[in-house]
């Protein structure tokens, strides 16, 4: 059964992910949809319990995956527009320890394009390391480039969100957990948390995933660029487990509903304001979204534009791709963009994770439909 409030226009919306639960393709999850500053979506619905038994709620999070890039981005792009971080700047100013072996020269432009030749770390570090953050700090700014710095753009899925977080920590002292939910989530009144308190753990989804949801994994193991994955088990499950939802590990553990994930990019595509509150300037968030990288992903083979950590454009929307379009997909399914055209802010969060041939996400595909047809 789906809950929740739709605008009377985008009521088509709601039969779409109805459709998704009884066609079998969708858990649980929940769509919400922001439109000139304005809730239109906010949808939920099919359960978030592997055992099939506990109804997905209003205040129901989930582990989104690299949904959280953008918001990492997000972070980075507000503390550029106050003066703290410049992207032309090297790395190694904010962090001197980061130009050991070669990486002096390495931008911040080039960390959040993925295109520093730091996509994987050269030595196994312990998950509960991880988890710790500085560790793997520690290894990153030791260890060499894998591949000449700005020669290639291949995937970060999990270092940029040490790299990028531990920028924002040097320049501002807080941790990006600490800086996302005192900046963004706090004054906007969001459920989006990198470190998820105890206290919220009731409210966390459990995930479950296809053998195909693993396809990207494989396929960036068997590439010339395999780094990401030599020294790296993905577990899909891995949210499942108190350790990583407390832990910050903004590349891939932000938990964050629908909605909260919807009312972000819908204040960036209507000028960084909502609720009467300024998150971002125009010209910072210009700045953020131009575009650093346009060509083929050497580790994927997939096309990809890239901007200051957001994903641009062709982001996986199907026949409702736009040049103007910015946000970031997460791992099996989730996604969340702004199109500012339209000035439209969409998420869709899931904890069914799925894998593609096609790599087109009929989940996705048919609330996308849905909701440019109301657009339209």
């Amino acid at each position: 059964m789906t809950e929740g409030t739709t605008d009377p226009r985008f009521a088509a919306v709601r039969d779409a992910f109805e459709q998704n639960l009884a066609d079998g393709l969708e858990h649980g999850g929940a769509v919400a949809a922001w439109v000139d500053g304005q809730p239109m979506v906010d949808l939920w619905g099919g359960t978030r319990d592997l055992a099939d038994r506990v109804p997905w709620q209003q205040d129901t999070l989930v582990n989104v995956w690299s949904v959280g890039k953008g918001v990492v981005a997000l972070a980075v792009a507000m503390l550029v527009e106050r003066g703290k971080l410049d992207y032309a700047a090297p790395v190694a100013q904010y962090w001197p320890e980061f130009a050991a072996n070669g990486k002096q020269d390495i931008t911040v432009d080039q960390v959040m394009s993925h295109q520093a030749g730091l996509d994987g770390l050269p030595v196994p570090v312990p998950e509960e390391q991880r988890q710790a953050w500085y560790p793997v700090i520690e290894v990153l700014q030791a260890m060499k480039p894998n591949w000449p710095p700005g020669s290639a753009c291949v995937y970060h899925p999990e270092t940029y969100g040490y790299l990028a977080g531990e920028l924002v920590r040097r320049v501002d002292g807080r941790s990006i957990g600490r800086f996302v939910a005192q900046e963004i989530s706090e004054p906007l009144a969001l459920s989006f948390f990198f470190g998820l308190p105890e206290s919220q753990d009731h409210r966390a989804a459990q995930l479950s995933a296809s053998d195909e949801a693993y396809d990207w994994v494989r396929q960036g193991a068997a590439s010339a660029y395999p780094h990401a994955y030599r020294n790296r088990e993905f577990s899909a499950t891995a949210p499942n487990e108190r350790g990583w939802r407390a832990a910050e590990m903004p590349a891939g553990n932000g938990h964050s509903d629908a909605r909260s994930l919807a009312k972000i990019y819908g204040a960036l595509a209507a000028d960084g304001i909502v609720d009467g509150h300024q998150l971002i300037g125009r010209r910072a968030l210009a700045r953020a979204v131009a575009e650093r990288f346009h060509g083929v992903d050497a580790s994927s083979g997939a096309p990809t534009i890239f901007g200051a950590g957001f994903r641009i454009g062709a982001i996986g929307f199907g026949p409702h791709v736009g040049v103007g379009h910015f946000g970031h997909t997460g791992w099996g399914g989730s996604v969340a963009f702004a199109d500012p055209a339209r000035r439209l802010g969409f998420a869709y969060v899931t904890n069914r994770m799925l894998g593609f041939d096609n790599g087109v996400d009929p989940r996705r595909a048919r609330l996308l439909d849905a909701v440019y047809a109301a657009l339209a």
